[in-house]
């Protein structure tokens, strides 16, 4: 498999699909996840300039950070609060936090390593019951807790789209969490990220406002 050659291609979608948005292609950061990818790989992918990697579980997230260097690390799995004591002090950014009960562990952990832990927000906008994810209805009232906390600070939000073909279905839940991103952003103007988009449709999600793109398969099989 050329990593690199699926790089390039990723790259040249995001670019067309920022311009269709009358964006910067550069506002769109491009996060690689490595949860299904081997370490050799990940390796390859480092040196061939991705530096922001994504990790679903606290085990493998400890053992590939031992080896690699200079990469921002972002934890995108379902959060077990007894495992965010491995996550903390790793993770640039925890983009699945959407419980207090995990808002107060992060805080405990950040607060022990005199860190300020970025989070975001994840919102479950489909309302599928597979997905993580709080509902809507939920979100101020989690937002004005973590404001409470001196060691988180949320820098957005999350959601993942469902996995069909209607595209107006799709387009519709990304549409959503940037309404809400810019709604709460009056209120909180830190919350500046929308993480959204995976391999079957960050193109949408970046016409739509995304500044984080969580991309595994397209990357390491050239889906």
């Amino acid at each position: 498999m050329d990593l690199s050659e699926n790089l390039k291609k990723i790259k040249a979608r995001i670019e067309d699909a920022a311009r269709r948005a009358r964006r910067d292609p550069n506002s769109v950061q491009l996060i690689a996840v490595v949860k299904e990818a081997d370490l050799d790989a990940v390796q390859q992918i480092v040196h061939l300039g991705v530096k922001d990697l994504a990790e679903n579980y606290a085990q493998q997230l400890v053992q590939k950070s031992r080896v690699l260097e200079g990469v921002n690390w972002h934890f995108i799995g379902r959060i077990q609060t007894n495992k965010i004591k491995y996550i903390v002090p790793i993770c640039e950014y925890i983009h699945s936090v959407c419980r207090k009960e995990e808002l107060l562990q992060i805080e405990k952990v950040a607060s022990r390593h005199r860190k300020i832990q970025k989070i975001l927000i994840e919102v479950n906008i489909s309302h599928e019951k597979t997905k993580s994810g709080l509902d809507e209805s939920q979100l101020e009232e989690v937002l004005d807790f973590a404001n409470t906390l001196e060691h988180v600070k949320v820098i957005g939000l999350m959601t993942m789209a469902p996995f069909t073909e209607d595209l107006t279905q799709i387009r519709s839940i990304f549409r959503e969490l940037r309404r809400l991103r810019d709604f709460y952003q009056e209120r909180y103007p830190s919350i500046i990220h929308l993480s959204m988009g995976m391999t079957n449709d960050f193109e949408i999600a970046i016409e739509e406002g995304a500044t984080m793109i969580r991309v595994g398969r397209a990357i390491f099989k050239g889906e």
